[in-house]
């Protein structure tokens, strides 16, 4: 009977949260550049505002949160996707991005550590598809796609943030990311594929 209750227990904590961190979208599609504060998430969401913080926490634990929401998303469309190509992973990432705009421009702005928004999903299925490249032949057998992944996702985020301060529109975004990637994959090339890999870089326009 415990067992029981405490899985019912948890059940509840769980739709909470979830109700919680859609108040909280709601708020900013609503009035994008208005105070998000724990109040009035809680009177959003029917909850105490006690509840919001334990069970999420301060307001940077909730742009937090959302930026989890953003990878867990990204990591159900990558899975319906059965996405091994890493352009895909990065074109997925920007466009879930882009396709909530008010939302990620203002938990990229106000969370301490957005530096690591892409530190989980995309960066994982990255570091996968680049190892799969290596193992197919595509890239050099002695890279590191470890190391050739993470710099891909640092220039991702710089484009990122670039994106959420209004310097570059959507298509540039996308267009950034797949050229940092571009370049990643066509220095790393294995020499039957470098043409193949370079192709990119020889056909694309400013970015």
């Amino acid at each position: 009977m415990q067992t029981v209750e405490g899985g019912l227990r948890e059940q509840h904590k769980a739709r909470r949260r979830i109700r919680i961190l859609e108040a909280a979208r709601e708020l900013l599609r609503d009035s994008p550049e208005s105070v998000v504060s724990v109040e009035r998430i809680a009177e959003r969401a029917e909850v105490a505002p006690a509840t919001v913080y334990n069970l999420i926490g301060s307001r940077d634990k909730i742009w937090e949160a959302l930026a989890a929401g953003f990878m867990d998303e990204l990591e159900r469309r990558l899975a319906v996707l059965g996405a091994g190509d890493p352009r895909e992973v990065v074109r997925s990432t920007v466009l879930l991005f882009v396709g909530d705009p008010v939302v990620a421009r203002r938990m990229v702005r106000e969370w301490e550590e957005s530096g690591l928004v892409l530190d989980r999903s995309p960066l994982t299925r990255l570091r996968q598809a680049m190892a799969d490249a290596r193992t197919q032949g595509l890239l050099h057998a002695d890279i590191d796609t470890d190391a050739l992944a993470a710099v891909v996702g640092t220039s991702c985020v710089g484009a990122l943030h670039q994106w959420v301060v209004g310097l570059i529109d959507d298509d540039r975004f996308l267009a950034r990311a797949l050229f940092a990637l571009d370049v990643a994959l066509a220095a790393a090339a294995a020499d039957p594929y470098r043409d193949q890999l370079l192709a990119p870089l020889r056909t694309r326009g400013a970015v």
